[in-house]
């Protein structure tokens, strides 16, 4: 038995039961991410990406190592308050990186592995 079959209908109705709304954002490189004094903006991008973290805002983040996509966040917020929320990023301000903010359902207390 593979581990499909394992997973009943009834464990999967359960774990729907607790789903929760949260906003999925997809942080995508932009042509002016070389511009003069990209470094600088991209500091205070990521210092404002960890202490949205921090603050508990973004549960889970993730920095993609790609040349198009660049970063994935789940946001404990409702979907207007995240694309707010990002939309004052400096990075997005400065026309670095484009911003996707869709809504999702995640399960409170999935972890990524430690």
């Amino acid at each position: 038995m593979n581990a499909v079959d394992a997973v009943t209908d009834e464990q999967v109705q359960q774990l729907a039961a607790t789903a929760k709304p949260y906003s999925l954002v997809q942080l995508s490189w932009a042509p002016g991410r070389h511009q003069e004094g990209a470094d600088a903006i991209e500091g205070e991008h990521q210092r404002r990406m960890v202490s949205l973290r921090a603050d508990g805002t973004i549960a889970v983040l993730c920095p993609v190592l790609s040349d198009g996509l660049c970063g994935v966040a789940i946001m404990a917020r409702d979907l207007e308050e995240a694309r707010e929320i990002m939309a004052a990023d400096p990075c997005v301000r400065a026309g670095m990186m484009t911003v996707e903010v869709l809504p999702c359902v995640g399960f409170p207390g999935d972890t990524l592995p430690g």
